[in-house]
């Protein structure tokens, strides 16, 4: 039996470079799945809410208040992101089935330390997103997986081997604020998938060009290509316990987001600004090289790697990517015909989907969880 829904993947990453909103047709009949992109947009976040999301990201400013707003000021957001959408595709919102929202993570705990337990916290409240839109909302994706023991991250595995599993060995790294690779071996099964965070992605790269440059990325990664790599620092940076730690693992803004930058703008800040570019820049390519070589280079000849995210519009960094993997084909997506900025968007709407149909979204090799489970809570529209 054929069934075909139309959903909206809804993703504010950690890089806050945005709200990416993605429209899709998933078509679904003897258990394959196909997705058609019909529209994709990435809606710049106003000044001042990224502002406010910085501050609840800080320990040091954030506040209890803050963040009970914040969530409610993020679904409208969220909310005008998804009607924005629709008036761009020509798409009547009442024909809409579902929309999966990610929602803005806060904070996340992926293993306990001290008096704090596994957790995580997503906002950008779905009720308000279900009432606006008028659809069902899934949300509130990581939870269940840490619930059975993951990590919470990361989830657009499963996605990646739905669409991208085939006859050759593909590592689908995103670079988005972080770095995540998945791992699919050729005509893989699900138990043969595993992934984890490699590092740092734009994040790091990002917040230096802010403090040094005064604009909020390195286009085509411009500065970093004038730059020179300075040993010193990418000696300090590679040596951070994380790049070297064992997969499943996860990170993210706690780790490698302004606290890290100011540390060492204090330490180097009398080097030249693109040299400081150059080497944060380097200290991504070098993180995804050296998890590759560590942890799956040793398992699985790899054919190709796949770049999605930001990040692979950096010129500079996948030049440096390159140049690390040199014995292994290296595309991004658009050389598959596919769009490296809806990537992670249009996972979150085909998990949705999965979500609607009580199917299991997470991937053991991945998140560490024990058992597979159905991801997310549903909320749904008003009567």
């Amino acid at each position: 039996m054929k069934k075909e829904r139309y959903v909206v993947g809804l993703m504010s990453g950690t890089s806050l470079d945005g709200i990416d909103s993605a429209l899709i047709n998933i078509v679904e009949m003897d258990g394959k799945i196909e997705v058609k992109l019909i529209d994709f947009i990435n809606e710049p976040l106003e000044e001042e809410l990224k502002e406010k999301i910085k501050r609840a990201l800080s320990k040091e400013n954030s506040n209890v208040e803050l963040i009970c707003s914040l969530n409610f000021e993020l679904g409208y957001a969220f909310s005008n992101a998804v009607k924005n959408l629709c008036k761009r595709a020509n798409f009547d919102i009442d024909k809409l089935d579902i929309i999966g929202s990610h929602g803005q993570t806060i904070f996340h705990i992926p293993k306990a330390y001290g008096e704090h337990i596994k957790s995580t916290l997503q906002i950008g409240e779905p009720a308000i997103i279900a009432y606006e839109t008028e659809t069902t909302v899934i949300s509130n994706f990581r939870t269940m997986d840490m619930a059975a023991g993951g990590q919470g991250a990361p989830l657009v595995p499963y996605t990646e081997y739905l669409l991208y599993r085939g006859d050759k060995n593909r590592i689908l790294q995103n670079i988005g604020g972080v770095g995540n690779a998945t791992v699919l071996p050729r005509y893989c099964k699900l138990e043969d998938v595993y992934a984890f965070d490699t590092g740092p992605g734009n994040m790091i790269i990002d917040e230096v060009t802010k403090n040094l440059k005064g604009i909020s990325y390195d286009k085509d990664g411009y500065f970093a290509s004038i730059g020179s790599i300075k040993q010193d620092l990418l000696n300090e940076l590679m040596s951070i316990e994380y790049i070297s730690m064992k997969p499943p693992k996860t990170t993210g803004r706690e780790l490698f987001g302004k606290q890290l930058v100011d540390c060492i703008l204090n330490k180097y800040g009398d080097l030249k600004a693109e040299d400081i570019i150059a080497t944060m820049t380097m200290f991504t390519a070098k993180s995804i090289a050296y998890n590759y070589k560590k942890f799956i280079f040793p398992k699985l000849k790899i054919d190709e790697v796949i770049l999605g995210g930001g990040g692979s519009y950096n010129k500079t960094l996948i030049k440096m990517l390159k140049e690390e993997l040199k014995d292994v084909k290296v595309l991004i997506q658009e050389d598959l015909g596919l769009s490296s900025d809806a990537k992670e968007a249009v996972a979150f709407a085909l998990l949705a989907y999965e979500t609607v149909n009580r199917r299991a979204g997470n991937v053991l090799g991945a998140t560490g969880a024990s058992k597979r489970v159905i991801l997310g809570n549903i909320t749904l529209p008003p009567i």
